[in-house]
């Protein structure tokens, strides 16, 4: 998932559709780690980047991305890798030193501003309060 930018910028990609976890009523949205990065590639490269959600994802004690809680997860996740030893049984191998400072979050913050429109079952709205407070 890491070839999006490159794939853009080649002229490979002519729209990017995500989904969301949460969307604020400014019209940021919280979704899976790397999601932001797609959003400004998207951006610098002039395509259009659309967010899918029901209108259950909109969190209206939000109002903005800054207070989406990010959920951060273990460490072990990024210290640690999973294979088969010598014997073809599963065990997890240490792959840095094990006092390495690890930041995990599961979730980024996509701004309204990177955000072309947001699909919902009630049609396509801006990324915007007034067009989110309209609609919901």
């Amino acid at each position: 998932d890491n070839a999006g930018a490159y794939l853009m910028s080649k002229g490979k990609i002519d729209l990017m559709i995500v989904g969301a976890d949460r969307i604020a009523n400014n019209g940021d949205v919280a979704n899976k780690i790397g999601t932001l990065e797609k959003a400004i590639a998207a951006k610098e490269f002039g395509i259009p980047f659309y967010v899918a959600a029901p209108s259950s994802t909109f969190d209206r004690n939000c109002n903005s991305g800054n207070d989406i809680p990010i959920e951060e997860r273990s460490s072990k996740e990024i210290i640690y890798s999973t294979g088969l030893t010598k014997d073809r049984k599963l065990d997890s191998f240490l792959i840095c030193a094990s006092d390495s400072k690890v930041i995990n979050p599961a979730f980024d913050i996509t701004p309204a501003k990177y955000i072309t429109g947001i699909i919902t079952e009630k049609g396509i709205i801006k990324p915007d309060a007034d067009e989110i407070e309209k609609t919901f």
